[in-house]
Parts: structure tokens; C-alpha cells; sequence
């Protein structure tokens, strides 16, 4: 019989193709097309642990690494790959409102408040680049509540993103609220105009103790309408302060504890640094302390300075601060106390419920309310109204609490005997006065004798904002004077 002669190069073919079917059959896996080489790489989990903590000297506030290479690191870089998951725990250190926000991946562990409250963010890092994550607090990143995310690699081709695996998505976190329904538990927060300190009188320089409470409240804003501010003792404005030009002030700041943020207060008529803002950054449940000597006389603005200070005093927390000159001031019969503000909600001026505040309507100086004494119309109500007699002599104590608009100040139907220009008491007052521009974080003393009854309206004479909640009536009673004023009423005028 025959044999044909096999060739080699076919006897090698073969066992090439056995080989590979057999390694194919044992490690199934071990053999594929990779289109994208970061691709294929299989992510990791990389975890992190950052505690929200205050009280540190730079920054006063930040998120402090928690174990590995990080512990102990103020605001640490984080760092991962494309395609990665990252898991981030993280603690609030005290009970004071706090976030952990990462715009890019959609993270945020929503609003944080109790003392040791944990949230986990867990997400897959899907994209590189240097990112941030931050506190979305008003003010808590601006004052070092931020630091960074490095993700390296090339993105997957064709990859999606995976996100909010934990948290709250951001794109639901940023819309503008609904108005939720009105607290049925609010209160007026009003400070009546009448409810201030008597004359200091002709006495010499002495020891005076001023105790204030920084308190959150559900206040009535208008009618059907209700809001959370930040008050000195519960009211907006906060207790009108009166002291003499010498005088020795121990001031005591008691945060209740039920505050979410930390307060303090920083009064113009200090001379010292923060005007006491710097010994009296305070947490819930804790006071704090401190002495000033009055040195210059002056109607004066107090008010909040803890970050976002232009957000603790569009909520409230503002008032006045008389120092009296040596001998008091002149005798009048009445005197009044209003301040001017400012309220930023995220809804609608005349929105029914509980509105929300703005950050971003603050920062474009758009707000929704112009309001005296806290609240839209605060002053025209009976029981808020300012009331005075013919014959009487008047004196407002008037200061713009802000945090930005200027007031035109203007008392429709009177005329300013005397206008304390900058509330300079030392200073020769001008007369005659129809309107007198009052900065934020200034004030104002006028003087007048009412000569005609009937209702008198305060306004700022930018009248549009009358239309948003920014008025007030002063009541005079009496005899009609018709050699003053005289006519017969028509209809209309809205006075």
C-alpha cells in the first residue's frame, strides 16, 4: 500500500488549531476583543471619610480627612480612576447646618444638621478631571468649606454616566421649590415700634450688661405666607440697645438650641475688630461674651457676622444701638423704633405657604420683599401702627438693617423738622427735611412735631418697593387745623 507523504506545514496548522480550541475550552474568558483599552480595566472602590468641622484657624471651616493617608488633612484631594467607584462618608462634627456637594457627578448629601449625622455618597467616577466638592451652605464655602476631586484616565468610549447612587440627585436639588404649605405654628416676628428703651437721662458713665439670644423662627412674613428668620431674641429688627457715651458694656450672645447655624454679632458702635464678631462666633446651645467701652455717641446698626453674613441679616438679624451723648438727648413726646430690610425667597412675591430663601436671588440683589420691622405691611397693622397726638413732638430712631438696598427714607405728609444726617449726634442736624438717604448698615434720626390729624404713610421713595410689601402708617389724633390744611376728599389717592 501506498502512503502519501503528509506535509509538516499542514501537521503544524493542526496542532495550532487543537491548541487554541483547547485553550479556549479551559479559559473561556481569556480571549476577547478590546475596543477601548481603559475599558477593560476593572474599577475599584476607593473610599473616603471627611468630618465637617469648625473652630480650626484656617480655614474656620472645612471638611477634615478621617483615617489613611488623609487623616488629619484639612479639605484633602481625593483621588480616584476612570471608572472607579468612590464612596465618600461623610460626618457632620457638629450640629450646625452643613452639605457635601459634588456639582458634577449629581451628589449631595441634602442639608445636615444633627451632631454626628452620617450620609454615604457612592457613585462611579466616569469621567476625568479636577473637581469640586463643597459645602452648598450660603457663605460656608467662601469662608473654606471646599476642596478637590482628581479623577484620572480617559473617559470609556461611548460610556454613560452613572450617577446618584447615593444622595440627592442635584438636578431635583437645584429646580426652584414649591412653596410647601404654611407652618401653622409661626409667629409675628414684628418688633413693635414702641417697644424701646427709655431716655438715659443726665447720669454719668457706668456698667451695663446687654443679654441677647440668636433664635430661628417660623415667623409670619404676610398673610398665608410664613418663613424661617434669624432673629436677636425673636423679633426683627432685635431689641433696640441703649446705652451712654462712656459707659462700660458687658455683652452676653446666647445661641438657642435649636439654631441650625452658628451666630454672632458685630455692633458699629464698637471700636475693636469685627465690632465683636471675632469673640462671638457662637454654636447652638452655647454663649459666648465680651466688653466694649462706648466711646463715640451715634445711632448705630448691629448685626449678625457669621458667613453668609449678607444671608443671616436678610433673614432678621439686625437692630439698633443707641449711644447717648453726655446729658441725653433733647425731650420729645414720642419716639418710635423701625428698621429697613430685605427678604430674598426663591418663590414668587405673594406666594402662599412656606417660602424658601435664595442664595442666588441675594447675590443679584433681587429680592422678593421690601419690609419694615420683618414683615410685608408689618407697620400698618393696629396693632403695630405708630400713634402720636397733634401737638406732639415725634423722634424715629431709623436704620437699614439691608443687607443691600439703600433707603430713601420719606414720611408722606410731613416734613423733617430735624434729620440727623448718618445718625451724627454731634453733629448741627439738617431742617426742613423732605427725604433722607439712609445706606444698609446705617441709620437715621429724625425729629417732627405733628400739626394735622390723619394718617401719615413711611415709605422708602422708591415707591415700586411699596408694591412689595414696604410700608407703614403713623396714626396723629385731634382737632382738624384747616388754616394748615383744608380741602375736600377725593376719591383715589390711596393715602
Amino acid at each position: 500500500m501506498n502512503r502519501k507523504t503528509f506535509n509538516p506545514n499542514t501537521w503544524a496548522a493542526i496542532l495550532i488549531l487543537v491548541g487554541t480550541v483547547t485553550a479556549f475550552l479551559i479559559f473561556p474568558f481569556s480571549i476577547r476583543i478590546v475596543p477601548n483599552a481603559s475599558s477593560a480595566q476593572a474599577g475599584t472602590t476607593v473610599e473616603y471619610t471627611l468630618k465637617m468641622v469648625l473652630g480650626q484657624t484656617t480655614p474656620p471651616m472645612g471638611f477634615l480627612g478621617v483615617g489613611g493617608a488623609i487623616d488629619g488633612v484639612m479639605n484633602p484631594e481625593l483621588t480616584a480612576n476612570v471608572g472607579d467607584t468612590v464612596k465618600i462618608t461623610v460626618i457632620n462634627g457638629d450640629a450646625i447646618q452643613h452639605d457635601l456637594t459634588i456639582d458634577e457627578f449629581k451628589q449631595s448629601t441634602g442639608v445636615m444638621s444633627a451632631k454626628d449625622q452620617t450620609v454615604v455618597l457612592t457613585f462611579v467616577a466616569d469621567k476625568p478631571g479636577s473637581f469640586k466638592y463643597y459645602c452648598a451652605t450660603p457663605g460656608h464655602r467662601q469662608v473654606g468649606m471646599e476642596g478637590t476631586l482628581t479623577i484620572k484616565g480617559e473617559a470609556p468610549a461611548g460610556s454613560q454616566t452613572v450617577s446618584n447612587m447615593g444622595g440627592m440627585d442635584m438636578a431635583q436639588a437645584a429646580a426652584v421649590p414649591t412653596a410647601g404649605p404654611a407652618n401653622p405654628n409661626a409667629v409675628s416676628i414684628v418688633h413693635s415700634p414702641v417697644d424701646l428703651p427709655a431716655p438715659i437721662g443726665d447720669r454719668g458713665p457706668t456698667n451695663v450688661r446687654i443679654d441677647l439670644v440668636a433664635k430661628e423662627v417660623s415667623g409670619l412674613l404676610a398673610d398665608g405666607t410664613t418663613y424661617t428668620y434669624f432673629t436677636f431674641n425673636g423679633t426683627v429688627p432685635g431689641p433696640m440697645l441703649r446705652v451712654r457715651v462712656g459707659d462700660t458694656v458687658e455683652l452676653h450672645l446666647k445661641n438657642d438650641l435649636s439654631s441650625g447655624f452658628l451666630h454672632s454679632i458685630d455692633l458699629h458702635a464698637v471700636t475693636g475688630p469685627g465690632g465683636g464678631a471675632v469673640f462671638t462666633q457662637t454654636k447652638p446651645g452655647e454663649e459666648s461674651s465680651f466688653t466694649f467701652q462706648a466711646l463715640n455717641p451715634g445711632l448705630y446698626v448691629y448685626h449678625c457676622a457669621t458667613p453668609s453674613v449678607a444671608h443671616h441679616i436678610a433673614s432678621g438679624m439686625y437692630g439698633l444701638i443707641l449711644v447717648e451723648p453726655a446729658g441725653g438727648l433733647p425731650k420729645v413726646d414720642k419716639e418710635f423704633y423701625v428698621m429697613q430690610g430685605e427678604i430674598y425667597t426663591a418663590q414668587p412675591f405673594g406666594t402662599a405657604g412656606n417660602l424658601d430663601f435664595s442664595h442666588e436671588k441675594m447675590l443679584k440683589e433681587e429680592p422678593e420683599y421690601f419690609v419694615f420691622n420683618g414683615a410685608s405691611m408689618a407697620l400698618t397693622t393696629d396693632a403695630n401702627a405708630l400713634r402720636a397726638k397733634v401737638g406732639d413732638t415725634v423722634r424715629i430712631f431709623f436704620g437699614v438693617g439691608g443687607p443691600n438696598a439703600t433707603s430713601s427714607f420719606h414720611l408722606i405728609g410731613e416734613i423733617f423738622d430735624r434729620v440727623y444726617n448718618q445718625a451724627s449726634l454731634t453733629s448741627p442736624p439738617e431742617t426742613d427735611v423732605q427725604t433722607t438717604s439712609v445706606a444698609p448698615g446705617g441709620a437715621t434720626m429724625v425729629e417732627f412735631k405733628l400739626q394735622v390729624p390723619g394718617r401719615y404713610i413711611l415709605v422708602d421713595h422708591a415707591l415700586a418697593r411699596m408694591e412689595r410689601g414696604l410700608a407703614g402708617y403713623l396714626y396723629a389724633e385731634g382737632d382738624p387745623q384747616p388754616t394748615i390744611f383744608n380741602g375736600t376728599l377725593t376719591a383715589g389717592s390711596g393715602h
